[in-house]
């Protein structure tokens, strides 16, 4: 299965695309906004495992 790059609509980083043509500030902006994205994801990764938690917790008899 060949996936295509996803985009991101709010900064255009493209996951996989050529990043040749980009300068060092460029890359650093870049690893910048994707570490603030993974720091993101993460918080809801925790957030929903919490909730799965709390719903396993309630049902256990």
């Amino acid at each position: 299965m060949n996936e295509e790059p996803r985009a991101n609509q709010a900064d255009g980083i493209r996951v996989g695309a050529d990043l040749s043509a980009l300068s060092e500030a460029e890359i650093l902006e870049r690893i910048a906004a994707l570490k603030v994205e993974i720091t993101r994801l993460e918080q809801t990764l925790a957030s929903k495992q919490a909730s799965r938690a709390a719903a396993d917790a309630a049902f256990r008899f």
